[in-house]
């Protein structure tokens, strides 16, 4: 439970990790994140919450694309080592593969991502004055 939330705040709310898996709004449970493969809806339509003041970013994309490459490429080798298929067997196999991996990642970890600032309250920094008149000088 977030810090400061009474029990009553946070009944109905699904964990991070069913609302990433499932794609769930992180304030009513409702299969109501996503509008197409990885594109956040713009708010949920049951109870209104707005997707777009989360700030998920880019994050999700270069750190999967990396790890599920390492994986892919390793198991490409493991394949051609033990079984020395022909190359189109390879394009057949890894290629549709790599992309449903990514897909799905992305998926999870961008929704994954959302949750964690709504039940953190995560927002955007915001500079003081004073800190302004420092970078100034």
């Amino acid at each position: 439970m977030p810090e400061g939330a009474s029990p009553q705040e946070t009944k109905g709310q699904p964990g991070i990790r069913q609302a990433a898996l499932f794609g769930l709004c992180p304030q009513c449970g409702e299969k109501t994140l996503f509008a197409s493969g990885i594109q956040f809806a713009s708010r949920c339509r049951v109870c209104g919450l707005d997707y777009s003041r989360f700030n998920v970013g880019d994050g999700p994309a270069g750190f999967l694309t990396l790890i599920i490459g390492a994986v892919m490429v390793t198991l490409a080798i493991w394949l051609d080592v033990a079984a020395s298929p022909p190359f189109w067997v390879h394009a057949l196999l890894w290629v549709p593969l790599t992309i449903a991996a990514v897909v799905g990642g992305l998926r999870v970890s961008k929704a994954a991502l959302l949750a964690a600032e709504y039940r953190n309250r995560a927002g955007e920094a915001v500079s003081t004055s004073s800190d302004d008149e420092d970078s100034d000088a």
